[in-house]
């Protein structure tokens, strides 16, 4: 079980916004995301249609996150895409369980655990955090590599 393309995608260009700041054009979050630009235009789209990032219109447009980083959570990306995160369908707000044990059955209790602990975990990543484990690991990527040139 994977979340989608689209979602990756996503949250690659909510991390690029975040950690450059400035309006950039789709071109650019293109290629610096590795996503395809009809398809970054896609999810941009969503992303603006819910406030996340702003969108400039004309010769001098382009996109920039309308919220603090500290304020994003990988929860509101996932959700912007995918809509509201549920381990099973059973749990989806027009979701049915198909034997009508619906709040009766052991499997949906259990689901419903999971899929609380999943939200708690998408919730407590945002993008300031992120942004601060990519500098740890750049650091950490770096420092192993003057020593890997030291060794030779």
């Amino acid at each position: 079980m994977y979340i989608t393309l689209e979602t990756d995608y996503a949250v690659r260009i909510v991390y690029e916004l975040c950690k450059n700041g400035e309006k950039l054009d789709a071109k650019t979050i293109s290629l610096n995301t590795s996503v395809p630009q009809r398809f970054a235009v896609k999810i941009l789209r969503k992303l603006v249609s819910i406030d996340l990032v702003k969108s400039y219109q004309g010769v001098q447009g382009g996109y920039q996150i309308n919220r603090k980083p500290k304020d994003i959570s990988l929860k509101t990306v996932v959700e912007a895409i995918e809509g509201t995160y549920c381990f099973s369908r059973c749990l989806a707000p027009d979701g049915e369980c198909s034997r009508g044990a619906s709040g009766r059955c052991c499997n949906q209790r259990a689901f419903a655990e999971i899929t609380e602990q999943v939200n708690k975990l998408l919730e407590s990543y945002d993008f300031e955090y992120l942004s601060k484990e990519q500098a740890a690991i750049s650091k950490e990527l770096a420092a192993n590599g003057r020593a890997k040139r030291t060794k030779n």
